[in-house]
């Protein structure tokens, strides 16, 4: 299958699985990714996710160039079609816009080997970043007399200096994944052999902590983004009055007093 997943004691894990087109994505495999985030999103047994490739040589080069072709019908149709309809029409890459699921759980890319085009994008629209030693990152669709479409330019912005990403939207270049590592790409670089173990780890660390805290700090990172500073902390103080008194605060100030790690129950 193009998408696997494996439950790993609340992780999911989310492999792209088409090693031989270095995990190109067909429409088919969109689909079904989208479909899998969704699922894990509606899954109260689920906390975190972990998104990868299959193999060492390749996270995701994007959307599979051969069998991604202009359809017969206008842009237009298929722009104001109803979702199933405008993927069959070409706007495939609806299918693949993370950002549009809003999906509360927080969302590692484990990146191993080429992060390119959509893939790139998948990864970030990911909320934390790792990667092994041997990957690289770029958006090469100036290449192809194309553009990303899956919110690469703005996001690639926010997460690197200005100039980092205006060489790399411009050229198509590629940076490697010390040079991501140094530009904040990503947060953690490691061998490829210790990638999916340290984003498990990684996971771990966060499935720890109060599970409404880790929700509300989500929602805080995704929706307070583009607010001015004074709006964006009003939200934190709303937030942090709805914790309050919430029965997993008071555990973890009782934990912290008597020195035992806090049993969180979500509430």
């Amino acid at each position: 299958m193009a998408i696997e997943t494996e439950h790993a004691d609340g992780t999911l894990i989310i492999r792209l699985n088409r090693p031989e087109a270095l995990n190109a994505l067909d429409v088919e495999a969109m689909r079904t990714l989208n479909r899998v985030l969704r699922d894990f999103r509606d899954d109260p047994a689920l906390t975190v996710g972990i998104i990868t490739g299959t193999g060492e040589r390749a996270f995701c080069t994007g959307a599979d160039l051969k069998k991604t072709l202009p359809p017969q019908s206008s842009f237009a149709q298929a722009y104001f079609a109803p979702y199933e309809q405008s993927i069959d029409e070409g706007l495939y890459v609806r299918a693949i816009t993370l950002s549009e699921l809003n999906i509360g759980k927080p969302l590692i890319a484990a990146v191993n080997g080429h992060a390119l085009g959509g893939g790139a994008e998948i990864a970030l629209d990911c909320d934390l970043r790792i990667a092994s030693e041997n990957a690289t990152f770029g958006l090469p669709e100036a290449r192809w007399a194309s553009v990303p479409a899956v919110g690469g330019v703005s996001k690639l912005l926010r997460a690197v200096p200005r100039a980092v990403a205006m060489k790399m939207i411009l050229t198509g270049d590629r940076i490697s994944a010390e040079e991501a590592h140094r530009v904040g790409l990503v947060s953690d670089l490691v061998p490829a052999e210790e990638l999916l173990s340290a984003a498990l780890k990684l996971a771990e660390r966060i499935k720890a902590n109060g599970p409404l805290a880790i929700k509300s700090l989500k929602a805080l990172a995704d929706r307070t983004q583009d607010m001015p500073l004074t709006q964006s902390v009003a939200v934190e103080q709303l937030l942090w009055g709805v914790l309050r008194d919430t029965d997993d605060r008071v555990e973890g100030r009782t934990a912290f007093a008597e020195r035992r790690p806090p049993e969180y129950q979500g509430r």
